[in-house]
C-alpha cells in the first residue's frame, strides 16, 4: 500500500467512526441520607480508615467538615433571613412616611413656639396698657 492509500484508509475510518462529545461535568449533589450514611461510617472508622473512605467515595475532608456542621445544625456561612422585594418596598414606604411625619412634627412644634411667643408679646402689651391706664 502506498502512503496515499494509508492516509485515505485512516481518514475514512476517522470520519466513519462516531465521535462522542462528552459534556462538561456539573457539581455533584448528595442526598441527606447519603451524607448521614457517610458521616456514620466515618464516625465508626478507625485510624487511617477515613482516608480510604474518602478516596473510595471521591470526597474531600472539607466536605465531611461541612456535612458535620450541617448535621449539627450549624452552617459555616452565617445566613440571615432572605429579604424579599415586598419587604424592601414596605421598608422604603415606611421610611418615607416616617420622614414625612417628622417634618410635620417639626412644623407643628415651630407653630407652637410661635404661638407662645405671640401670647407673651400680647400679654406684655396688655400689662403695659393696663399699668399705663391706672396711672392716669
Amino acid at each position: 500500500m502506498s502512503v496515499a492509500g494509508v492516509r485515505e484508509s485512516v481518514d475514512r475510518s476517522i470520519s466513519e467512526s462516531s465521535v462522542e462529545v462528552v459534556s462538561v461535568a456539573g457539581r455533584r449533589r448528595f442526598t441527606a441520607s447519603y451524607k448521614r450514611r457517610i458521616l456514620d461510617e466515618v464516625g465508626r472508622a478507625g485510624r487511617g480508615e477515613i482516608g480510604l473512605i474518602l478516596r473510595r467515595e471521591g470526597l474531600y475532608s472539607s466536605q465531611l467538615s461541612q456535612w458535620r456542621d450541617w448535621r449539627n445544625g450549624m452552617t459555616s456561612k452565617k445566613k440571615g433571613p432572605r429579604v424579599t422585594s415586598e419587604l424592601l418596598s414596605e421598608n422604603q414606604r415606611l421610611q418615607k412616611e416616617n420622614a414625612r411625619l417628622k417634618l410635620k412634627l417639626r412644623k407643628a412644634e415651630a407653630m407652637l413656639d410661635l404661638q407662645k411667643k405671640a401670647a407673651e408679646i400680647l400679654n406684655y402689651e396688655d400689662e403695659s396698657n393696663s399699668s399705663a391706664g391706672s396711672d392716669s
